[in-house]
């Protein structure tokens, strides 16, 4: 409920060219208790002087001289589109005249001469209306923050959570989880490089992290192994591919199903000897070309069991050189193109 206070309180705008007929109309809302009352004799200031108050009634005569009443509801409507305007028309019109400012956004009419009661009481309704209306459009911006507010703390939760399995995954076999820190920060940019929208690139920063998650059923026998792997155990290493898709797999998710398809796709070659399902140049997801040429770099330029790192340079020639075997050459042209970018995140690391 409104309370009497904030009704008499409300501002008011009444608009005339007829300088007596604003000052009785002000006279009769001051005697009824409202406070703060504004009188405009110009119409063309109408306009301006609403946007500036936003008052919660306009008072308004139809005929004036330079501008009307119909050419300033015509105007304000205009501009403020999607709003409730609060207007009471005061004029001496015929029924057609009424009508055609009913139409064009009037909320009530009075015809002059009026009474004062009449004035008093339609004023009260549209301010009543109008304050409504005011409560209501900010309870619901109110509404909209916090579902935003919530919004980004789940988003955040569960980027948390992601980061948090992947990286418990990483510490198995690097000495920090780091790696996907950079692998995905790598990924984002070479995403955007290639064209993909923010939010694309977005999505392959934020599920790439989880690339190797199928490493966590590899037995740690293989997975530090400080030198080569033999045939048999390579074999296992690789089903950490069809492992991690398995883990993800399932859900109607599009995070997760991008999510599925890097761990899956990532050891993919362009020349098609990859693994596990050695699948050819396009026939490889664009996410999952994007994240070998990052993984690999990252891969090459980090200490791991079985060696120490490489330059970033050496890493940066070793790209280029797999270019149209082992990845993409569009890529890679992306890579090389951005290296500066590439170099930046690897600096904050090394």
């Amino acid at each position: 409920m409104l309370s009497e206070e904030k009704i008499l309180g409300a501002k008011i705008l009444a608009v005339d060219d007829d300088v007596l007929s604003l000052q009785i109309l002000k006279k009769i809302l001051s005697s009824a208790g409202f406070m703060n009352v504004s009188i405009i004799t110009d119409a063309a200031e109408a306009e301006d002087f609403y946007q500036e108050t936003n008052p919660d009634l306009l008072l308004l005569d139809l005929y004036m001289p330079v501008v009307s009443g119909f050419e300033v509801m015509a105007r304000l409507t205009k501009r403020n589109p999607n709003d409730y305007l609060p207007i009471l028309v005061l004029s001496a019109a015929d029924e057609k005249e009424r009508l055609k400012a009913l139409s064009c956004g009037a909320k009530d009419f009075l015809h002059k001469p009026y009474q004062a009661s009449e004035v008093i009481l339609r004023s009260r309704n549209i301010i009543e209306v109008r304050l409504l209306y005011q409560q209501m459009k900010n309870q619901n911006l109110s509404l909209e923050v916090q579902v935003e507010e919530r919004t980004k703390e789940l988003k955040q939760t569960r980027l948390d959570v992601i980061h948090r399995l992947a990286s418990a995954a990483e510490l198995r076999d690097t000495d920090t989880g780091e790696h996907i820190i950079r692998m995905s920060r790598y990924c984002e940019q070479l995403a955007l490089q290639l064209g993909l929208s923010a939010s694309q690139a977005e999505m392959i920063l934020n599920t790439s992290p989880l690339h190797d998650i199928g490493k966590i059923a590899i037995p740690d026998s293989i997975l530090l192994k400080p030198g080569k792997l033999d045939p048999v155990e390579y074999d296992i290493m690789k089903t950490h591919t069809t492992i991690g898709a398995k883990i993800l797999s399932g859900s109607n998710s599009p995070f997760l199903k991008m999510a599925e398809m890097i761990a899956l796709t990532h050891h993919e070659r362009f020349d098609g000897k990859g693994y596990p399902r050695r699948l050819k140049g396009e026939d490889i997801p664009l996410a999952g070309r994007i994240c070998a040429v990052a993984d690999v770099f990252d891969a090459l330029t980090s200490r791991r069991p079985y060696k120490q790192p490489w330059t970033f340079k050496e890493a940066v020639i070793e790209i280029q050189k797999g270019k149209s075997e082992s990845f993409d050459p569009q890529v890679v042209d992306a890579f090389c193109d951005i290296e500066k970018k590439i170099f930046d995140i690897y600096h904050q690391y090394y």
